[in-house]
């Protein structure tokens, strides 16, 4: 099923500063000499990376299936994860399954559905595609459109950085925008957020959501994913605007030096043709026409947003990042639209399609069903050769003990520390909903995929634990 498994490997400096680490080729992870060395290198020595995930050697015991099932359904039958659980263990290096209870059964998946996310946004856009944020003129002198092209990520000024390391800038395309002005004063600000159509908020969301801080009306243009201030707070939600587009429009509006009052939403012009019998004013403005770029911006690459999206379990990039996909394949960039492109995109890439029903891309919907055989064979073709651009989610898929939402798990009992730096996997949490769902290495260097999805569990802080103790059982597995 999956001849080759890509390098898991992260580096800690370079997470650090932000920077994309890309996984190798299987072969390499399992052993084997890299069959072309680099042809340029890097201007400034890099420092030795210190390895976080163990690698697996082709040669690792296969683990036997009775073993496994011995090991686990004690484990999958802990009171802590509720009366019912979907699971399934795949060994990566060969597909054979070493064990499964309800595994194609849909379920409630919460954010493990960011994983489907990740996967179709990847192969339906590319690593390296970007998004774009314009300033158009509008039909008026002294009118600027800003229109939002979909980028989630868009920054303020400079010192947002620690949220998006990267991330395009609304003061520098202000500052494009004043440039090309030139003697012309700005005087009003339309926002355009056409991009994005039908309903800013999903079905199965709940009502308090927004105002917890989970997540934000869905619109194409915002800063900082909608939050009033660029901070990620683990627990607790962070604080987003009401309207993330008009926010931010009068955001850079008061860049430009236009007043908040003088801020509305509207469309761009349609064309650059300027008016048969313009008047003085206009004449006035030389050669701007309407329609014309005044500015653009563009936030990193896909593959980068990806990343902050899995790390940080960010529900507005997700959804951002599932119309998309819906773009790409020319859907509507609604919730309707991103869903069906993405069970598409999913059904295009050879997966069962049929094992989801989603009505987000995030999963904060209660009414998202995923079975975990479908999460485990999309890491599985991530994870093989046939695939490379999906490979790159694994980049953004939290490390335990160390990164994004594992950061702080693995660490109690004091026996699941040893599956620290070895489990990467993406977390997802709803109300009587806990799900984990990603790769690891055994003791033996065996590559595992795995998916493992509770519902009824009363407490999240055991349910989560209940699960840290499968993965970590997994990677101690003398199977």
């Amino acid at each position: 099923m999956v001849s080759a498994l890509v390098i898991l490997t992260l580096v800690a400096g370079a997470a650090a500063a932000g920077l994309v680490v890309r996984p190798g080729p299987v072969d390499e992870w399992l052993g084997a000499e890299p069959t072309a060395a680099p042809t340029t290198a890097a201007p400034t020595p890099e420092p030795t990376p210190t390895p976080v995930l163990a690698a697996a050697e082709a040669d690792g015991a296969a683990p036997d299936p009775a073993a496994v099932k011995a090991a686990l359904d004690p484990l999958v039958n802990a009171p802590a994860l509720g009366s019912t659980v979907h699971v399934q263990v795949v060994d990566a290096a060969t597909g054979t399954v070493l064990y499964e209870r309800n595994a194609d059964k849909m379920t409630t998946p919460a954010s493990t559905t960011k994983v489907l996310t990740a996967a179709t946004v990847l192969a339906a856009r590319g690593p390296a595609h970007r998004l774009e944020t314009r300033v158009v003129a509008g039909e008026r002198p002294g009118e600027v459109v800003i229109i939002g092209g979909g980028d989630p990520t868009l920054a303020v000024e400079e010192d947002d950085k620690d949220l998006f390391p990267g991330a395009a800038r609304l003061d520098d395309l202000a500052a494009q925008v004043k440039k090309a002005l030139g003697g012309t004063k700005p005087t009003r600000v339309t926002v355009d957020t056409s991009l994005f159509t039908g309903s800013e908020t999903a079905p199965g969301w709940g009502s308090g959501d927004i105002a917890a801080g989970q997540v934000a009306r869905i619109q194409s243009l915002m800063v900082n994913a909608g939050r009033v201030e660029p901070v990620h707070n683990e627990y607790g939600g962070d604080p987003r605007h009401s309207d993330p587009a008009l926010a931010a429009g009068k955001l850079f509006a008061k860049m430009i030096g236009v007043p908040a009052s003088a801020v509305s939403k509207g469309e761009a012009p349609e064309t650059a043709a300027v008016d048969p019998a313009p008047s003085a004013s206009a004449v006035a403005s030389a050669t701007i026409a309407p329609g014309d770029e005044l500015g653009k911006v563009e936030s990193p690459p896909m593959v980068q947003i990806v990343d902050w999206m899995l790390q940080q379990s960010d529900n507005v990039v997700a959804e951002a990042l599932g119309r998309q996909v819906a773009l790409a394949a020319g859907e509507e960039p609604s919730f309707k639209g991103a869903a069906t492109a993405m069970e598409n995109q999913l059904t295009e890439l050879g997966l069962p399609a049929e094992l989801a029903v989603l009505n987000d891309a995030s999963g904060l919907s209660n009414r998202n069903t995923i079975a975990p055989e479908l999460l485990v064979k999309t890491l599985a073709l991530a994870a093989g050769p046939d695939q490379p651009a999906l490979s790159n989610l694994f980049n953004g898929l939290p490390v335990a003990g160390w990164s994004g939402t594992l950061e702080t798990r693995f660490a109690t009992p004091s026996a699941n520390e040893t599956a620290q730096g070895i489990v990467r996997a993406k977390t997802g949490s709803l109300s009587g909903v806990n799900t984990l769902a990603g790769v690891l290495v055994t003791r033996e260097r065996r590559p595992l995929v795995f998916a493992i999805m509770a519902k009824g569990g009363a407490n999240a802080i055991t349910a989560r634990a209940a699960l840290d103790d499968i993965a970590a059982r997994l990677v101690a597995c003398g199977c």
